[in-house]
């Protein structure tokens, strides 16, 4: 559990400086890695509760 969280915000931070680098620079690069990495980690995140509440269910 402390490795996911950690994975996550790790993730949510290199979105984000990847972003910052996009409006420092300008460069559309930057930001598309930064919605890719955006894009993965959120569907990480989702499938990990998801599984979180069906082990609940059961």
């Amino acid at each position: 559990m402390l490795l996911f969280r950690w994975a996550m915000m790790l993730l949510l931070i290199a979105a984000g400086v990847s972003f910052a680098f996009y409006v420092g620079t300008g460069q559309a690069r930057f930001k598309r890695f930064g919605l890719l990495v955006l894009k993965w980690t959120i569907l990480a995140a989702l499938g990990f509760f998801g599984v979180l509440i069906l082990e609940r269910l059961a």
